[in-house]
């Protein structure tokens, strides 16, 4: 156990020193006020405060876990050997930055609830983050501070017991759209036959009959092939599934359709299972609620984990209605625009409410790449993406952090936009698993 004295804790101090000295060097630790304590303390133990007592492991503070809300500031971004870092701490610092509040700061998505410009789908974009204008986007700088800390930790207390964490690798899947061609109504069926004739889609046109009349399999049915790579590789698997009602931005079939309703059954037996809150549950709690209830009601058990279609989240709202609806994990922390780290780390985290200064129960998966922000916004071949998908692996391995991917059964099919990309799948298995 560690011993921490600083001259006022605080819910951020508890929060962020229990996030990296516990959950990701899974170090014990204590806090006290009182300096005869510290004194007394024969153990390893640091003092957060604005000086020294003595001889100890010393971080200057900066005030950030001290304050309360939501304040503007000024950040300046310079090197810790090669890694960005702010919050200077000083000279008498045994460590150059004060790494709990620059943390804090991140992990919390303190610039997140700062005025900023929205996207169209009403997303906080990547460009205005601190991470993405001083390019450590795709760094997980918070883990690799963890670290350069610890380093610093063993040379003070050499005789502590360090243990050291495993890397993880999580597989999400995220269900927007079933099914290319079936169980579609009928209205729909011929809507998007008739449109694929007008623009000469004939290939569309082909497999869009051959499917309806059982001839070949159904593009978007690439369950078997998933399943297949789960069992082969003995990953983590997790499918996200869309059951909201059809709009514009939510196509995929009814869920009462009963095919719909067996698919998720049957994933249920393989693989875990979660909600994929439709377009319009960012800040809607009653549909948020509806949506949920539906996915229970097919697979017989609560829901426990969930991921925001089109990623849309807001900071805090968003995420204090899955608190109340008993959501206990969310994997929609990450960008679709850019691949990377939003959060700044890649160890699973406790979400901090700024707005009522707590810990939450709402454990954040950050997730570190997605097939559609390759394709689709980065505009890289399979190849190329592959190579992406490595660096970032490596980045998370380097830390023994949590690398979780973020894929869609269509993307395995091999069909229209995603012609080529049938085998990425795999191969980004193996490497995130080698």
């Amino acid at each position: 156990m560690i011993l921490v004295y600083t001259h006022k804790i605080t819910p951020r101090v508890r929060y962020i020193f229990k996030h990296i000295l516990t959950r990701t060097l899974l170090i014990k630790v204590n806090f006290t006020s009182k300096i005869e304590e510290f004194v007394a303390y024969n153990g390893p133990k640091l003092s957060y405060t604005k000086n020294p007592l003595g001889n100890e492991f010393f971080l200057k503070s900066n005030d950030l876990l001290f304050e309360q809300g939501v304040n503007d500031m000024e950040i300046i971004v310079q090197k810790w050997d090669d890694i960005p870092c702010f919050f200077k701490a000083g000279p008498k610092s045994s460590i150059p930055y004060d790494i709990f509040a620059a943390s804090f700061y991140l992990i919390s998505r303190y610039e997140e609830y700062l005025p900023h410009v929205k996207d169209v789908h009403g997303r906080y974009t990547a460009e205005q983050s601190l991470a993405y204008k001083h390019h450590f986007l795709e760094k997980p700088v918070i883990d690799i501070w963890t670290y350069k800390f610890l380093d610093a930790l063993k040379e003070k207390f050499p005789d502590y017991d360090y243990q050291k964490r495993e890397y993880k690798f999580i597989s999400t899947v995220d269900i927007d759209n079933a099914y290319a061609y079936k169980h579609k109504s009928l209205v729909r069926s011929v809507g998007g036959f008739l449109t694929d004739l007008f623009n000469l889609r004939l290939l569309n046109v082909w497999t869009r009959f051959a499917v309806t009349f059982n001839i070949k399999r159904d593009p978007f049915d690439t369950y078997y092939r998933i399943l297949k790579v789960k069992k082969d590789q003995d990953i983590k698997t997790i499918f996200f599934f869309l059951i909201g009602n059809y709009t514009t931005f939510d196509t995929n079939i009814s869920a009462s359709k009963r095919k719909y309703k067996l698919l998720i059954k049957e994933m249920v037996d393989y693989a875990k299972v979660g909600l994929h809150p439709s377009y319009f549950t960012m800040n809607n709690v009653l549909l948020l609620k509806k949506e949920k209830k539906r996915l229970e009601e097919i697979i017989n058990s609560p829901i426990q984990r969930s991921r925001q279609h089109y990623l849309r989240f807001s900071l805090p709202e968003t995420y204090q209605n899955l608190i109340d609806l008993e959501i206990e994990e969310d994997y929609s922390m990450g960008y679709a625009s850019n691949v990377g780290f939003r959060a700044s780390t890649c160890t699973p985290f406790y979400f901090y409410d700024l707005d009522f200064e707590i810990q939450t129960p709402l454990k954040v998966f950050p997730f570190a790449v997605m097939d559609t922000t390759l394709n689709d916004y980065m505009k890289l071949t399979a190849k190329q993406s592959l190579g992406r998908i490595r660096d970032l692996k490596n980045e998370v391995k380097a830390v023994n952090g949590t690398f979780i991917t973020l894929f869609h059964n269509e993307s395995l099919s091999d069909y229209s936009r995603w012609k080529g990309w049938k085998r990425l799948y795999e191969s980004m298995v193996k490497i995130a698993t080698s």
